[in-house]
């Protein structure tokens, strides 16, 4: 089905973060947009004030009149939908034009010049962190985001006039092999989706194919040091980057009273005196990332400093929600142990001599079994570890696999406490924090804004 051919648009999964921002270029679009979701939750909310009809119950009779003829409807879903999903089958035998979401990014890769960022962790933050300095810039661009742009309070934005499109290349279940980018940034590749790929040498691989997609005159960007060794193409350019070293690089990196500048090193020339607006350590390096891809595409240096000076961060990525001299409480999504570290890190960085305690929710029982010691290690960078028991998303449980694991692991001395989910604002409310990091891509963000009230109680 051609982009132009299509007169509706059925989501399956409609409230997922990454589904929801492919809705809003449809409904910007003018089509009709229609979906179904588990469960309402605030994002869903919001896309049906835009004009996006949604229902919560599986039952066929939901679906639209608009949306059940095959030759003028696309049907958009998710993996983690189960293939004997009532809907799905119902789009299934009537022959319709199912495609997961990363089907429909890479058919808008193939319309526009791709601007893709993929890895294990980072993609989202650079990603933002790109599409806010090209939209501000003279060249603007789409974007189709992993998370909340805290700019846009949005996962999407929109240009009429652009052909850039930013958008985050997800590997779970190979998704990412459907985009053709004009130009990629790889920030990690640190195996992970065990459940999906079953071996370390499978998830290289995987990452290995993508880079064979880039373009023609297209350009990789690449985190030095990786384990994966690309495969671009002979007219395909290709740099690396890191926070010291590489083609792109930061020099000269100052935290001065709660702010970092730094120096950007670059072949296409050098930006002084570069100031971060979200002031964490770990967005020298992804800034750096960012940053080279704008700059390879044709931003000046005034736009990229501006943007990087103005860009406000991405809702629960080190999203800090009180900051002083007696509270700090930030919500990060980080779920892998590399995640962890450089978040535990940068926490450190920042906070040399106070105590920092995590509250984290293990995300998947697959992800806690193939890398329980390693989630010990990252937690153990901490001061004190709070276990709550595992989110289990798409998941049944796993015999003998649970957040005990992790708890038995941790360093010798470490104050560990386990408790349950729903006990953690009680949890809270008997305790005085210095800083408390709640971490975890599960559901364990939802108490974020009640415990960020208990804080502010307190302090009173």
């Amino acid at each position: 089905m051609e982009l132009k051919d299509i007169k509706a648009v059925y989501f399956i999964g409609a409230g997922g973060i990454g589904m929801s921002a492919i809705a809003r270029y449809f409904i910007n679009r003018g089509l009709v947009v229609a979906g179904y979701d588990k469960t309402p939750s605030a994002l869903t909310s919001q896309l049906e004030k835009e004009g996006m009809i949604i229902h919560y119950e599986e039952n066929v009779d939901e679906i639209p009149h608009a949306c059940r003829d095959p030759k003028s409807c696309l049907v958009v879903y998710t993996p983690a939908i189960p293939a004997e999903h009532q809907e799905l089958r119902y789009f299934r035998d009537r022959n319709f034009t199912i495609e997961k979401r990363a089907q429909v990014l890479g058919t808008l890769t193939r319309t526009h010049k791709g601007l893709c960022f993929a890895g294990t962790h980072g993609k989202t933050t650079t990603s933002t962190m790109c599409a806010h300095i090209m939209h501000q810039s003279h060249l603007d661009c789409n974007a189709f985001l992993g998370g909340i742009s805290k700019n846009y309070g949005t996962n999407y934005i929109l240009s009429d006039q652009s052909d850039f499109v930013v958008i985050e290349a997800d590997e779970f279940d190979r998704s990412f092999h459907w985009l053709r980018p004009w130009m990629t940034v790889i920030t990690a590749t640190d195996p992970d989706h065990l459940d999906i790929y079953g071996t370390k040498e499978a998830y290289l691989e995987s990452f290995r194919h993508y880079t064979e997609l880039i373009q023609p005159g297209g350009a990789l960007i690449i985190h030095t040091n990786l384990e994966m060794k690309p495969n671009v193409g002979p007219d395909v350019r290709m740099y690396t980057y890191s926070r010291d070293e590489g083609d792109f690089h930061a020099e000269n990196v100052r935290i001065v009273k709660g702010e970092i500048i730094f120096d950007f090193v670059s072949p296409l020339g050098n930006i002084a005196n570069v100031q971060l607006g979200q002031p964490i350590p770990i967005n020298v390096e992804n800034g750096v990332a960012a940053m080279a891809m704008a700059q390879l595409n044709g931003c000046t240096p005034e736009e990229i400093k501006y943007g990087m000076e103005t860009y406000h961060g991405v809702e629960r990525r080190f999203d800090f929600k009180v900051r002083n001299q007696h509270h700090v409480l930030l919500s990060d999504y980080g779920h892998h142990p590399k995640e962890i570290m450089t978040s535990a890190r940068s926490l450190r960085e920042l906070y040399p001599d106070r105590k920092i305690t995590v509250i984290f929710q293990p995300h998947l029982y697959t992800r806690t079994r193939d890398f329980y010691l390693d989630f010990a290690k990252a937690l153990s960078m901490f001061d004190e570890v709070i276990l709550t028991e595992i989110y289990p998303a798409r998941e049944q449980p796993i015999p003998g696999v649970t957040s005990q694991l992790i708890y038995d692991n941790l360093r010798p001395g470490i104050e560990k406490q386990m408790i349950k989910k729903d006990d953690v604002l009680k949890f809270v409310k008997s305790r005085d924090f210095d800083v408390l990091e709640i971490l975890g891509a599960g559901n364990l963000d939802d108490y974020v804004p009640q415990i960020e009230r208990l804080i502010e109680e307190k302090e009173k």
